[in-house]
Parts: C-alpha cells; sequence; structure tokens
C-alpha cells in the first residue's frame, strides 16, 4: 500500500498543475488510507505538501500571465488569518469523541473528513451543472464578497486541513470573473499562501515526519510540472466539468467510507 502511496502522489501534483485546485482531495486520502496516518496528522501534512507543490505551479502561471495577483491578496489575506488561526487554536481543541449517543459516534476523524467530504460534493456541483457564459476579463469585481469568501473558506480549509482549492475556483470565477485557466493560476498563488501559513500553526502543535514529508512532497512537485504541461492541450470548458466530477466523485467515496464501512 506504502509503494501505491508513492506513485500516487505524484498525482497530487499533477491534479494541481491542471486544475489549479483539487490535490488535497488526493492528498489526504492517500495519507489516511494509504499510508495510515492519523487523520488529523494528514491534514498538517496535506497542507505543507500541497503549498510547496502550489508555489512551484504557480511560478510557470505568472510567467504566463495566468495569476491576478491583486485578487489573490484580496481573498488570501482574511483566508490566511482564518486558516491560521483554526489550525492552531480550534483543531486542537476538538476532542476525539465529538457526539455520543446509543446508536452512534461523532469522533474527530468522522467529523474533519466529513466535513471535507461534503464540501467536496457541494462544490463539485456548481462546477458540473454551470453553463454560465465566462465573463469578460475586465468586467467589475466583488471584492467586498470575495474578502468575505476568504475568510468563509480559510476557516472551512483550515478545519481539514485542504488548500481549498475546489472552493476557491468557483468563487474567483463566479465573484470576480475570471477566466477558468486565470482562476487556476491565482488558485495555486492563495494556496501556496494559506497552506504553507497554515500548517506553522500544525509545526507549533504537532511532531512532524519531515523526511517522510519531503519525499511526498518531492514527488508532488514532480507531477506539478507534468500537470501544467498538459494543461496547455486542454480546453478551459473540459477542465472545468472534469474538475468538477473528480471532486464529485471523491467526496462520495469518503463519504461512503467513513459512513458505512468505518475506520
Amino acid at each position: 500500500m506504502e509503494i501505491l502511496g508513492y506513485l500516487a502522489s505524484v498525482f497530487i501534483g499533477i491534479i494541481l498543475g491542471l486544475l489549479g485546485g483539487g490535490g488535497s482531495i488526493l492528498a489526504i486520502p492517500i495519507l489516511v488510507y494509504l499510508f495510515q496516518i492519523e487523520p488529523v496528522t494528514a491534514s498538517a501534512y496535506s497542507l505543507f505538501i500541497v503549498g510547496v507543490t502550489s508555489l512551484i505551479g504557480a511560478i510557470p502561471k505568472y510567467k504566463d500571465h495566468l495569476v491576478n495577483i491583486r485578487t489573490g491578496l484580496v481573498f488570501g489575506i482574511p483566508s490566511i488569518a482564518a486558516i491560521f488561526s483554526t489550525r492552531k487554536w480550534l483543531v486542537p481543541a476538538i476532542p476525539d469523541v465529538v457526539l455520543e449517543t446509543s446508536g452512534f459516534t461523532v469522533t474527530k476523524r468522522l467529523l474533519i473528513l466529513g466535513i471535507f467530504a461534503f464540501l467536496m460534493i457541494a462544490a463539485s456541483m456548481s462546477m458540473i451543472r454551470s453553463n454560465r457564459p465566462p465573463v469578460p476579463d475586465d468586467s467589475p469585481r466583488n471584492f467586498g464578497l470575495l474578502t468575505v469568501e476568504g475568510l468563509i473558506i480559510g476557516f472551512l480549509t483550515g478545519l481539514v486541513g485542504a488548500g481549498g482549492g475546489f472552493l476557491i475556483i468557483p468563487a474567483l470565477i463566479w465573484l470576480t470573473g475570471l477566466p477558468f485557466k486565470t482562476a487556476v493560476g491565482t488558485s495555486l498563488f492563495i494556496i501556496a499562501i494559506n497552506s504553507l501559513l497554515g500548517f506553522v500553526g500544525d509545526v507549533l502543535n504537532y511532531p512532524i515526519d519531515w523526511l517522510f514529508l519531503s519525499g511526498i512532497t518531492a514527488l508532488a512537485g514532480l507531477g506539478i510540472f507534468i500537470g501544467h504541461r498538459w494543461q496547455r492541450f486542454i480546453s478551459s470548458e473540459r477542465l472545468r466539468g472534469s474538475f468538477g466530477w473528480f471532486v464529485l466523485f471523491t467526496g462520495m467515496f469518503i463519504m461512503l467510507r467513513e459512513l458505512i464501512f468505518g475506520t
């Protein structure tokens, strides 16, 4: 299973390079189910892996003029505050058993992975069902809503340890009118900042296996170069639909795995 996990780690970067998000959608299941890492620790490792890989991927996107720095900062700054606070203080405060009744127990693992899966399924709907025509890139930006969205997504991604690209990309498209491929590049920029600063909160709370983490991150970094190269040959519409279906099926798998089959 570990060999499969190392091979699958390359696809974390490929997905990030192609879609500007979704790396944590692979990273967390790989860490939890293939490497048997406890979900809270896996969520911390995911932030580092996805953050470093996204930073690597954002550089060529910026050179191709596919990163909107101003939009990224408006979204990213409030998101940074929310994700750091959540990882530093809220996540460690969640008890191992959140709720227990005669027939059902909500553990910390189930809470984190359940919220993660629900967010994935909800976000996938907007990408799959949407046939709204793209808004021109010079249209007015709704920066007020974008700031609020940054706070909310920062809290949610801090809670589940996800980079948040599967939530950030729909927000960038519908609130700012960015074309899909520009939203992908901007998302990588935001994810890199959010994830790495959010990980600082985890370094202060948990022991880190740096050798293991560096190996997985290196494989994901290799994958993002592959994904960036492939993206040039795939249309935005096809990427958007593929992104939505990928998020939906992965979210359903995690939900069923945790609710029906248990740990």
